[in-house]
């Protein structure tokens, strides 16, 4: 009886059938977590650039003085039309627009301020719309929630919320009408 075992076992040792299967399954979830990685990555990418591309859409309007005086919720909106991919964007993208001296340090903030959703929404941090000739900053902030959030890349990013801070910030002086 136990020699009978032996030989089976051996028989069975000296067969090859199965083994790309065994190495399937070691190799396959290292293979898709760097996929889903990548995915989120090109993902974020993406948005960041939409995000920067309306921001400087919307300060070039802003800087060529169109005779009109935009505030807050305008530019906001014009950003938000811009940025077609971020979902959400009028309650998940935060404005501050600050006054800066050209001949000092730079006093923006370096934190920004983006939208928590847990808390209740906070006022608008600094929005000055500036004169002629002014040097303003202007920083968009917005909260996206990840594709994959248990990717590798997923989870780096994510915030105690759950969701990424995407921040744009440009500078402009608004031109002489």
């Amino acid at each position: 009886m136990i020699r009978r075992l032996i030989s089976a076992l051996a028989k069975l040792r000296r067969h090859e059938d199965g083994n790309v299967t065994v190495e399937f399954a070691i190799v396959f979830p290292a293979i898709f977590f760097l996929v889903l990685a990548g995915l989120e990555l090109g993902i974020v990418t993406l948005k960041h650039a939409q995000l920067e591309r309306a921001v400087d859409l919307t300060v070039r309007d802003i800087r060529l003085n169109t005779g009109i005086n935009p505030q807050h919720d305008d530019i906001k909106a014009l950003i938000c039309s811009r940025a077609s991919f971020i979902n959400n964007c009028e309650t998940s993208v935060r404005l501050e627009m600050i006054r800066q001296d050209p001949f000092v340090a730079m006093t923006v903030p370096t934190v920004p301020d983006c939208t928590d959703l847990s808390e209740v929404a906070r006022p608008v941090r600094t929005f000055h719309n500036g004169l002629e000739n002014e040097l303003m900053v202007l920083r968009a902030c917005a909260k996206i929630n990840p594709v994959f959030p248990t990717s590798a890349m997923g989870k780096a990013l994510v915030n105690e919320e759950g969701q990424y801070a995407l921040t744009a910030t440009t500078v402009f002086v608004h031109e002489p009408g």
